[in-house]
Parts: C-alpha cells; sequence; structure tokens
C-alpha cells in the first residue's frame, strides 16, 4: 500500500476510535440523572458515574504507555476495544440486578479501554504529518468525536427517558411507593433496564472493530524504546520539560471545566427550573458548540491562523464567559428549549473548547523524544479531572445551595490556561542554569 493511501486508511481508522471515545464518554451526562433515579441515589452518589469512569485514565494511563511500547499500537488498539466491550456487558448484569455498583465496575472498565486507545491515538495523530499543522488533524479527530457525542447522548436519551417519564421522576424522587399507578420497584426495575439493548450493540460493535484492527493495514508508530540512547530527550528526566508539566495542568483545567459544564448541565438546569425532558436535550447542544469548533479548526488552522494563536483567543474568551456564567441571570428560549441564560452561555462555550484541545496536545509533547510516549499518558491522565470536577461542582453547588454560583470554579482554570498560552509553553528548562548547562 502506498504511503498516502495508507495515511488516509490510517486517518479513518483513528476518526472511528475518536467516534467511540465521543460516543461512550458524552452519555455520562444522561447517565447522571437516570441512575440518580432509578438506582435511588443521592447527587453526589449520581456524579460517581463521571468518577469512575475517568479516574481509570489515571489508573490506566501509564500501565497503557508501558503495554503500547510492549506488544505494538495496533494491538494495544484492539485489546482496548476488548476490554471496553467488556465494560459494556457489565451493564446487562447491572441492569437485571439494579446494582449500581456493577455499573460502575462497567463504567470503570469502558475508562480502562478508552485510556488505552487515548495513549495511543493522540500521539499517533500528532505525529503522523507535521507538526505545525498537527492541531488540524486533531480538529478532525474532534470533530468526530464531538459528531459522536451529539449523537450518542440524543439517541440513548430517547430509548431510556420517554416523554411521560418527567413526571415519573418527580414521584420516584418524592419517595412514593407508587409510581404511575404501579408499585415503585417494578417501575424502577423497567426503567433501568431500558440500558441493556444498547450496550449489547455497543458490545457487538466494539468486538467487531477490535477483529478488524487486528487485521488492518494500520502500522505501529515508534515508541519510546526506540531513539532511549541518542537523539531528542536523551540524558533528559521527562520532569525537566517545563512545557510539559504546564501543559498537563493545562490539560487538566481544560478536561476538567468541560466535563463540568457538560456532565451538570441536566441537573444543575433542572435545579434552575427546566423540566427534565428538556434538559437532557442540552447535553447534544454543547457537543455540537464543540463540533462547530472543531470543524472551525479544520478550515482556519493553521492556514488562516496559528494554533498558538487560536489557543489564545480561546482561553480569553472562555475566562470571559467562566465570569458571565456566574453573574449572569434570567431564562431564554431557543430551539424549542427555554432554560437559565447562564446554561446558554455554557453551551456556547463549547466552541472555544474545541481549540483548547488541539492547541494544547502539540504544545506540550513537542521535542519529548523518547519520553513522547510517557509524555502523551500524562496527558491522558488529565482526562481523570473528567471526573473529579463535576464531584467538586457538586460539593460546592450544595454548599452554596446555588447551582449557578458554583461556575465559579471554572474562572482560575481559565486564568491558568491564558498563562499556558502566553508564557507557559515556552519555557524549555526550569531554571535558567538548566538552560545554560544545555
Amino acid at each position: 500500500m502506498d504511503s498516502r493511501r495508507q495515511y488516509y486508511v490510517s486517518m479513518t481508522i483513528m476518526g472511528t476510535l475518536f467516534f467511540f471515545f465521543g460516543m461512550i464518554s458524552w452519555v455520562n451526562s444522561v447517565l447522571i440523572p437516570y441512575f440518580k433515579v432509578t438506582c435511588e441515589l443521592s447527587l453526589a452518589q449520581a456524579y460517581l458515574v463521571g468518577f469512575v469512569f475517568y479516574i481509570a485514565y489515571l489508573v490506566m494511563a501509564i500501565p497503557s504507555s508501558m503495554m503500547l511500547d510492549a506488544v505494538g499500537y495496533k494491538r494495544g488498539i484492539s485489546y482496548g476495544l476488548f476490554v471496553m466491550a467488556l465494560g459494556a456487558l457489565c451493564f446487562v448484569p447491572a441492569a437485571l440486578t439494579r446494582c449500581y455498583a456493577l455499573f460502575l465496575t462497567g463504567l470503570f472498565l469502558l475508562g480502562i479501554g478508552l485510556a488505552v486507545l487515548q495513549t495511543a491515538g493522540n500521539p499517533f495523530v500528532t505525529v503522523i504529518g507535521p507538526i505545525e499543522a498537527a492541531a488540524k488533524r486533531m480538529s478532525v479527530m474532534g470533530v468526530c468525536n464531538k459528531l459522536a457525542g451529539i449523537i450518542a447522548p440524543l439517541l440513548l436519551g430517547y430509548v431510556i427517558i420517554r416523554p411521560g417519564d418527567a413526571a415519573l421522576f418527580e414521584q420516584a424522587e418524592s419517595g412514593a411507593e407508587l409510581i404511575g399507578g404501579l408499585p415503585r420497584e417494578m417501575v424502577l426495575d423497567g426503567m433501568v433496564r431500558r440500558v441493556i439493548v444498547p450496550y449489547l450493540i455497543l458490545a457487538f460493535v466494539l468486538i467487531a472493530f477490535g477483529l478488524y484492527v487486528r487485521r488492518s493495514p494500520l502500522p505501529d508508530i515508534a515508541g519510546g524504546k526506540s531513539d532511549s540512547a541518542s537523539g531528542e530527550g536523551a540524558g533528559r528526566s521527562i520532569f525537566s520539560y517545563p512545557y510539559l508539566v504546564l501543559g498537563v495542568v493545562a490539560m487538566v483545567c481544560h478536561l476538567g471545566t468541560q466535563a463540568l459544564c457538560i456532565n451538570t448541565l441536566v441537573t444543575s438546569s433542572v435545579s434552575l427550573g427546566t423540566d427534565i425532558a428538556q434538559a437532557k436535550l442540552l447535553p447534544p447542544m454543547i457537543l455540537f458548540s464543540t463540533f462547530v469548533g472543531f470543524a472551525l479548526g479544520t478550515v482556519l488552522i493553521p492556514r488562516v491562523v496559528s494554533q498558538l494563536t487560536a489557543l489564545r483567543i480561546a482561553s480569553l474568551l472562555n475566562l470571559a464567559a467562566s465570569v458571565a456564567a456566574v453573574c449572569v441571570g434570567g431564562q431564554t428560549s431557543f430551539f424549542g428549549v427555554e432554560t437559565h441564560n447562564a446554561m446558554w452561555i455554557l453551551i456556547l462555550m463549547g466552541v472555544p473548547n474545541a481549540f483548547l484541545y488541539s492547541g494544547i496536545w502539540p504544545l506540550a509533547i513537542r521535542g519529548l523524544g523518547r519520553h513522547t510516549s510517557l509524555g502523551s499518558a500524562w496527558l491522558v491522565m488529565a482526562l481523570a479531572s473528567s471526573g473529579v470536577f463535576p464531584l467538586v461542582y457538586a460539593g460546592e453547588a450544595t454548599r452554596l445551595g446555588d447551582a449557578q454560583s458554583a461556575y465559579w470554579l471554572m474562572i482560575p482554570c481559565f486564568v491558568f490556561l491564558l498563562y499556558y498560552a502566553l508564557r507557559g509553553y515556552r519555557l524549555e528548562y526550569w531554571t535558567r542554569r538548566g538552560a545554560e548547562k544545555r
């Protein structure tokens, strides 16, 4: 196969993987309020959905890097897909027994599989072509990711949350023994079992794609062993790269605030007066705005604007938007959905968010040489913040007694992102003495 055709085949496979990332990750915003009712949970317990899912990235990212170096990227990707299929299958016994711990086990396995895929996929997309166009390739992957993020919550929401469920949810949360005139346990058992068919289909698709990847022409990129003795990164510890360490912190701030926006939209909008049937439409809206941002990135970077300039503008815009989200009042109706104006601001923040991810990644792993695989694993570990930030938000919202005011947590994060875009990415050494030694 000629190199040009192999490039497009590889990018197609990676685009499909990023589609799976989005499809599996972003349905958490629907599962959180759904499990809260059907498994009879507190708000903090419900947010364990995101925490358990994303903490798998923290646990598995570095072992994933080691495994990929040992068995190769192609085989590692197929292993990740098979582990995800096992996680999806856990939803069947979990739904049949209405056991929240089993649901969390399935989500943890899904997260482990995704950690492997993210550790392999992101550096692959970054190094497969010219570094100055890396943000553009990441934007293409972002389009695939967010397209799935738009479709999957809508499909899952359509299957598991039906038009008459708003009244049933209210009765269930009130502690009524009869829901819709039927025994409470019978109704909740029937509602939770709606997840069985979607996750059985997901497991089958993941297994089939894993088998395809094993036989595909996807090449293995060089891992950490290939250039350990010489070249870039030789003689330096991975901790000696300030732009990587600060880049990991920037990625924590970005991914944490992004998950905070998406995963709290439903519960926050409901607490601010929005009907659950309308609130479930909000996560696909923010993912669509992020999709628009990634689509713009494929057109604008690097032809019209550099990936660095885009990162700076996006950081500044979201800093201003996070302040506005805390301060704004009133409600507005768009596309037949009426909700608090703070929710619309969170949705619009999706456009600049797209430029943050695609901008941070190539800046943070540039010139790492033999440390590239481990540096990528560090950045993947930052995804654990997606599980932590919503939990912190839930605690702060409970403490303040106000869902809107708790969004102040985003402000210092975007201050740091702006710092990284202006200065932090430039730091090659921690001290001037370190630079002089080189």
